[in-house]
């Protein structure tokens, strides 16, 4: 004999609590991924970390961040384009596209303000106290500036630029 299908429960205050559902069980995608995200951040927040894998965890999140709006985010705007804006199916949280960016963006933003805060208040700080600098171009010596062109030049442009196989349809330059 089954059970009946509870609707709602009383807390110990006496009011009605929604029941647990398979809706509300699971993370959407993109929630589990900012959720994800998150904790890698907290890695990188965390003082018990060595201080440069406390950097490398920040510029993870960076990287994943990059990588979830080309193609989550973009997905989103692609289908918001084509005009399918219409509610997806339950199991996605019955919400638009447009819904589910705006959702996105709010905490795409407080995320990224999030970066900032650990880059600016703590890692830079802590890197400056064990004398790890961060040079803006202007701060660098002629002989630095030489050397970091000389290193531009010869190994990062080659990757940016595109190998054609076929010269009659050249490649723009990046």
């Amino acid at each position: 004999m089954s059970m009946p299908r509870r609707n709602s429960r009383k807390n110990v205050n006496g009011k009605k609590t929604p029941a647990v559902t398979v809706e509300n069980l699971f993370f959407s995608r993109d929630e589990s991924w900012m959720r994800f995200n998150q904790r890698v951040l907290e890695e990188a927040e965390d003082q018990t970390n060595p201080l440069l894998e406390r950097v490398k965890f920040l510029a993870i999140t960076a990287s994943n961040l990059d990588e979830f709006v080309e193609i989550r985010v973009a997905g989103f705007l692609q289908r918001i384009e084509d005009g399918y804006n219409l509610a997806q199916p339950p199991d996605e949280g019955g919400l638009t596209p447009q819904e589910r960016l705006d959702g996105l963006m709010k905490r795409i933003h407080s995320f990224v303000q999030a970066q900032y805060r650990c880059w600016n208040e703590q890692l830079l700080p802590a890197m400056n106290a064990e004398n790890i600098r961060v040079l803006r171009w202007t701060e660098l010596s002629e002989k630095a500036r030489a050397k970091a062109l000389e290193f531009y030049d010869t190994e990062v442009d080659p990757l940016l630029t595109p190998v054609t196989i076929d010269p009659s349809h050249p490649f723009p330059r990046v």
